[in-house]
């Protein structure tokens, strides 16, 4: 990493880049363009709370992600969820409550945690959780869903409480998207997006990027008619294979420029719509933002992880606070040691490290054995 590179001031940046462009990408829409020009004032306020807990050596991260449930009523080809164990057909055993759901997103905001992304599983299958986090307009809730279970009491819900935005999946044209989730899914998706529109409501699309399938979801016909059908917001995620036969699908250095290039032209041609690469360019970003460096993943159980993909933890929200899960020993260790800054081929660096952060988890565990 270099030595002038300020992570505060780039992930602020980052921050407010996507305040701005929400705010141009809903003009055209009164309602939710009044809610974004409100929401840019508690995103102002969120940065003041975290640059002042930097001046007193406390990091925030702006983001988290959390998965709500574990239960799914897909089976999607490679699904990180079901290859961690983590997402199956019922729910699991001791999921957190809607109460400490509601602790830990009323601490969030007092830290000055901008974003958090809501995934399971299916999301859409708790409810309560996303009535919660509605009432917690400070922060904007992009809720990641598969756009199946669109009935219209949640398009009243959301067009109550505008700081919840569905994203739907969609993995390009109809073909490539039945092939991964299922077959009717991309016509699922297509009502889905026409019930949106006609509600004026705002929405996004989240698109697993692999070396198959990036040229097919940056071109401008497929956006094109994204477009039309009202959407908003375009979330480009980096493909992590969970199992050794599927590491070839992964981007590439070079992939990720092309992704990178190609972003940049997309939103130069498109007002209308807002883009975000994640994890996007990690030499830019000073390295892998997760376990707590940008965000940290907290799955249905309350374990704190270092992001979505690297299921390891060793500290749960249902004993410590949002602070001192920021805090825990695992994250510490990957930061301290450089791990998160380690180059990698492919998928993430994490993903590429998971037999050494399984050693950090197991020395830990040796050292209280001891204490």
């Amino acid at each position: 990493m270099k030595e002038h590179f300020d992570l505060e001031e780039y992930l602020t940046g980052g921050v407010e880049e996507i305040v701005r462009d929400a705010i141009k990408a809903t003009l055209s829409n009164p309602k939710e363009s009044l809610f974004m020009a409100r929401f840019a004032r508690a995103s102002q306020k969120a940065t003041k709370l975290r640059r002042e807990a930097k001046s007193k050596g406390e990091h925030t991260p702006p983001f988290l992600i959390a998965s709500i449930t574990s239960r799914c009523n897909l089976h999607c080809a490679g699904c990180y969820a079901r290859a961690n164990h983590t997402c199956s057909d019922a729910d699991v055993k001791n999921q957190l409550t809607d109460q400490e759901w509601e602790r830990i997103f009323l601490e969030a905001k007092a830290l000055g945690i901008s974003f958090i992304l809501l995934a399971g599983g299916e999301p859409l299958l708790r409810q309560d959780v996303i009535k919660i986090a509605g009432k917690i307009p400070e922060i904007l809730f992009p809720v990641f869903t598969n756009g199946t279970m669109l009935q219209k009491e949640y398009l009243s819900l959301f067009d109550q409480y505008r700081n919840l935005v569905p994203i739907l999946s969609i993995e390009g044209d109809k073909n490539r998207t039945d092939l991964r989730r299922g077959e009717g899914v991309y016509d699922a998706l297509q009502k889905s997006m026409t019930s949106l529109k006609e509600n004026n409501l705002i929405y996004g699309a989240s698109i697993t990027v692999t070396k198959e399938n990036k040229e097919e979801v940056t071109d401008r016909g497929f956006l094109d008619q994204l477009y039309e059908n009202g959407c908003k917001l375009v979330f480009y995620v980096e493909y992590v294979p969970m199992e050794k036969d599927q590491e070839a699908l992964a981007p590439d250095d070079a992939d990720r420029e092309y992704m990178e290039l190609k972003v940049e032209e997309l939103r130069r041609t498109y007002d209308g719509m807002l883009f975000i690469s994640f994890p996007g360019d990690e030499k830019t970003s000073g390295g892998c933002l997760a376990a707590g460096r940008g965000f940290f993943h907290i799955n249905p159980t309350g374990g704190a992880e270092p992001c979505p993909f690297s299921p390891y933890s060793d500290t749960n929200l249902r004993n410590c606070t949002l602070k001192e899960a920021m805090h825990s020993p695992l994250f510490q260790k990957l930061q301290q040691e450089d791990i998160l800054l380690t180059d990698h081929l492919g998928g993430c660096v994490l993903y590429n490290q998971k037999e050494l952060v399984e050693d950090l988890l197991k020395s830990r565990d040796r050292t209280r054995l001891d204490a």
